[in-house]
């Protein structure tokens, strides 16, 4: 069954994220998103999540071998990579001029009361 309205995510192509869960967690190492997979709520980030798939010689690939490759992780599993803050953090949209602009909130120290 399809959905009626498609869901809006923070996370684009060519963003810079950070893998928060799973085998590949790594908070301090910012990497990129390949693909995004709206309708399945995954994406495709670069060294993250590799599985090997075995191919048979074909016309394309004439040797065919084991390659290794990308597979998608959930959404909910990155968050995106602010370069101010140097660590993941949590985005809100704020609307400027007719326009959307993405902001990354500013994390409250701890301490005092």
């Amino acid at each position: 069954m399809k959905k009626r309205f498609k869901p809006k995510y923070n996370i684009r192509k060519g963003d810079s994220v950070v893998v928060i869960t799973g085998d590949d967690k790594d908070l301090s190492k910012p990497r990129m998103v390949k693909k995004l997979l709206v309708d399945e709520a995954r994406l495709i980030v670069e060294g993250v999540n590799m599985v090997t798939k075995h191919s048979k010689p074909s016309a394309k690939n004439t040797k065919g071998g084991i390659i290794r490759k990308e597979a998608p992780i959930h959404i909910s599993n990155v968050m995106l990579w602010d370069a101010d803050q140097k660590s993941g953090a949590k985005i809100t949209r704020v609307r400027e001029d007719g326009k959307t602009k993405r902001v990354f909130k500013i994390k409250k120290t701890q301490g005092g009361n």
